[in-house]
């Protein structure tokens, strides 16, 4: 029996945004592996509510989506991870002992090391193109709040290069 083509389309789709969707499932769950079975778990909640994916709209917006929907329910499921994050002052220490060489995993970290929901905003925005209503809509959030917090994360990576020190008010 034949699949219809939506489904096959949606199965070859899927595998070009598989780098996207890994790099937006580390800034959810903060590691590799965590990530990883968070995206398979993603897959094969798109493949079986393809039939819900209109066509309309972006095909990554949507699966965004799912990704962060699914985060919250595995959320709920499990206690509270640790949390692995420093302080701000050891961040900048660690990426002006990593300054001379550009090491892939080490700002992978720095994003992963941004407060919860910042750097999910900063990778939609900054690295991924999406606009602030897009981002928005992705997080389930207003506008407002992914402006704040992009503002956030770029204050975040200004102290990190030692350019513009944090401020708390």
């Amino acid at each position: 029996m034949r699949q219809p083509a939506t489904t096959i389309d949606l199965r070859r789709d899927l595998v070009g945004l598989l780098p996207r969707l890994r790099r937006f499932a580390i800034t959810l769950a903060g590691e590799a592996t965590a990530a990883d079975e968070l995206i398979q778990a993603v897959c094969q909640r798109a493949i079986s509510k393809g039939h819900q994916w209109s066509g309309e709209g972006r095909l990554e917006s949507w699966m965004y989506t799912l990704a962060r929907q699914q985060w919250a329910d595995d959320s709920r499921k499990r206690k509270p991870r640790a949390s692995a994050r420093g302080n701000v002052t050891d961040i900048r220490e660690a990426a002006r002992e990593r300054s001379a060489v550009v090491d892939p995993d080490a700002i992978h970290r720095m994003i992963a090391d941004m407060p919860d929901g910042v750097s999910s905003i900063f990778l939609l925005v900054d690295v991924e193109g999406h606009s602030y209503q897009q981002a928005a809509d992705i997080m389930g959030i207003p506008a407002a709040t992914v402006a704040s917090q992009l503002a956030t994360a770029r204050l975040h990576f200004a102290a990190l290069a030692g350019t513009h020190p944090i401020h708390r008010y």
